[in-house]
């Protein structure tokens, strides 16, 4: 099993906490802070595996995940468009544990290219789905994490984003044999979190709502007792 899903599925709390400069409505996250200060604060409050946005339409560069790289402990995922092998022999440089495979933007022979390229440089494959067409086009699927983004690509993620997505694929990224079917993008109460974690989810990936709170380490302390709760 690979690092980044041994440790995010080991965790008390799966979630994947996500550093991003702005979000889609191009409004500052970071509040003055740097990458570092936030991985920092994630690494205080628990969070077993980083995601690191590189993509422009974020604001983000691959300088940011070097400076996490710098201070985190933790498997990092990076998170942009990539579509060629020169990308993920970077991302492997930089110190990522896994990379984002949308999809959505490659043909199923280009994903799976690229999903062994990943595999053969000791990446996990973060594969993003949204329809179960594309969940049969995962290749090696006990080797990828599989997650469903609630948001849509399509607008630029600008939408709140579509729990109920992840609980209509869930069955079906579980029937491929993933050992990691994770839910991203528009989780943001710790009762939408732990409720997407009691219907089966490995993990979860939360960006807005942590580098929105006074406290992350207070949102993972909340999911904890909610889940205890239930």
């Amino acid at each position: 099993m690979s690092a980044f899903i041994e440790a995010l599925t080991a965790a008390p709390v799966p979630v994947i906490a996500e550093v991003k400069a702005r979000d889609s409505g191009g409004r500052d996250l970071l509040g003055g802070r740097g990458p570092a200060d936030v991985a920092r604060a994630y690494h205080e409050a628990g969070a077993p595996c980083l995601s690191v946005v590189t993509g422009s339409w974020f604001g983000g560069t691959v300088e940011m995940l070097r400076a996490v790289r710098e201070v985190s402990r933790v498997p990092l995922l990076q998170k942009d468009f990539l579509t060629r092998e020169r990308q993920l022999r970077r991302a492997a440089e930089f110190g990522a544990s896994a990379v984002l495979l949308t999809a959505q933007l490659l043909p199923a022979q280009v994903l799976r290219s690229l999903t062994e390229r990943a595999l053969g440089l000791g990446l996990t494959p973060f594969v993003e789905v949204v329809s179960e067409e594309e969940i049969a086009d995962v290749a090696h699927p006990a080797d990828c994490v599989i997650a469903v983004n609630n948001k849509d690509i399509r607008t630029g993620e600008r939408d709140d984003g579509d729990l109920a997505r992840s609980l209509r694929l869930l069955q079906a990224v579980c029937a491929t044999g993933t050992r990691c079917a994770v839910s991203a993008s528009g989780v943001g109460t710790a009762a939408d979190a732990a409720a997407l974690l009691a219907a089966g989810y490995s993990g979860l990936l939360v960006g807005t709502a942590l580098l929105d709170s006074a406290s992350p380490a207070g949102w993972f302390a909340e999911l904890a007792t909610t889940r205890g709760a239930a």
